[in-house]
């Protein structure tokens, strides 16, 4: 056995002539198991906050998105589009035009995003899951075309999930000049129909802005027959997503951009991760401050061993064997604490994911879920236990070597 590390483990667990460093020794050990705990929940819950978001986002979001990478539409006949829709990994493909458009309802009106979408929409996404009403969703009945507003812009608007008479609808024209005696003639106006539903993701940036429609509706009001402003795909059960994305990206060069989910909403996830990397570092500051502890229970220590380290000198223990021993001493105390902080940090969590200990607050329905989310990811635990360590035998090792030098010299 490793000598240094034995008279470590022995000094560890046995009672000193001092009570006080047996109480510090506890507390050094507390200390770095609570900053342990605390980088467990929080990043636990960020993850579960980044996991919950990704969840409302498939709803509405496709697998994989295409779209032209310079300029807002592209011909829907693109021979590179016909490639990506006919790979055997691709099981639904939808053509998208989507633009800016003014909305009109009786007296209220709304800027608002037209998505016009294929027939074959709902195979793409969740979009049935989030509806509301006593209709259901739909595109086009006979001469009729359906809008499918989110729930917040059926409020701005008031038409509720069914409205009576046209929702009117405004989109400049492409081409030519605006006349100023006629301002109405600068736009292209079109009305739409209520299916009896709206949908809801839960994400203010869909649920107050956009508009589902038929894709030929869409076209005809923007002026772009026969294009699209993204190619939407879905991909066969047991499809690896990276593969199929990475031969996507071969087949589409420069000329279009090819998106996951996370990377149609990169904003969104950006802001969570530098939020999760903040969090991290402020507790690491924490996790700092209590391995101070450490070095205060090691100085006292080393006092109190004083007698014991010139008896192993004498010996033959080296100095820096004798050095060794308390360095071993500081990073017990931390591995200690790390391992306790991630145990009870993980029960937790076990706690909080099975009873939703934690709420978010007082009465059901104000939030999206009634309790904190939390999602371990273990990736995060490794890095915590790293941190840990890392901080903890960093902390005690200058302190150490100047204490036990200034023992040793005498």
């Amino acid at each position: 056995m490793n000598f240094p590390f034995y008279i470590a483990r022995r000094y560890l667990f046995s009672k000193k002539s001092t009570h006080a460093i047996n109480v510090i020794s506890i507390i050094s050990v507390v200390g770095v198991a609570v900053a342990t705990v605390a980088l467990v929940i929080v990043m636990s819950a960020f993850n579960g906050f980044h996991d919950l978001v990704a969840s409302l986002f498939t709803n509405f979001d496709p697998q994989i998105e295409v779209s032209p990478a310079m300029g807002k539409t592209a011909p829907s006949d693109d021979p590179i589009l016909t490639r990506i829709r006919q790979l055997p990994e691709i099981d639904v493909a939808t053509e998208c035009v989507e633009d800016n458009a003014l909305a009109v309802y009786q007296d209220k009106q709304a800027m608002v995003v037209i998505k016009g979408v294929d027939e074959n929409f709902a195979e793409l996404t969740h979009i049935t899951e989030i509806l509301y009403g006593d209709g259901e969703f739909g595109l086009r009945a006979a001469n009729l075309n359906y809008g499918t507003l989110g729930i917040m812009l059926a409020q701005t608007l008031g038409t509720g999930a069914r409205w009576r008479g046209p929702l009117r609808v405004y989109a400049p024209v492409k081409e030519g000049q605006i006349d100023l005696s006629d301002p109405a003639r600068g736009f292209v106006i079109d009305s739409l129909d209520s299916p009896g539903v709206v949908f809801q993701v839960k994400q203010s940036k869909y649920d107050a802005r956009y508009i589902i429609v038929p894709i030929s509706w869409a076209r005809v009001l923007f002026e772009q027959q026969g294009m699209l402003s993204s190619l939407e795909l879905r991909l066969k059960p047991g499809s690896d997503l990276s593969d199929v994305k990475a031969e996507i990206k071969q087949i589409a060069g420069d000329k279009y951009k090819v998106r996951d989910r996370y990377e149609q909403q990169d904003d969104t996830f950006k802001i969570m991760s530098i939020e999760k990397l903040f969090a991290y570092i402020f507790l690491t500051f924490i996790l700092v401050v209590a391995c101070f502890n450490i070095v205060g229970s090691l100085s006292m220590l080393i006092l109190d061993k004083k007698e014991d380290a010139v008896t192993l000198r004498n010996l033959g223990a080296t100095d820096r064997q004798v050095t060794q021993i308390f360095l071993f001493e500081g990073r017990m105390i931390a591995v200690i604490g790390a391992v306790a902080g991630i145990l009870i940090g993980l029960l937790l969590c076990w706690l909080q994911q099975t009873y939703g200990i934690v709420h978010l607050g007082n009465s059901d329905g104000s939030f999206i879920v009634n309790a904190y989310p939390i999602s371990v990811h273990y990736t995060d635990i490794a890095l915590i236990f790293i941190t840990v360590i890392a901080v903890g035998w960093l902390a005690v090792w200058y302190p150490v070597r100047a204490l036990s030098k200034r023992l040793l010299s005498v």
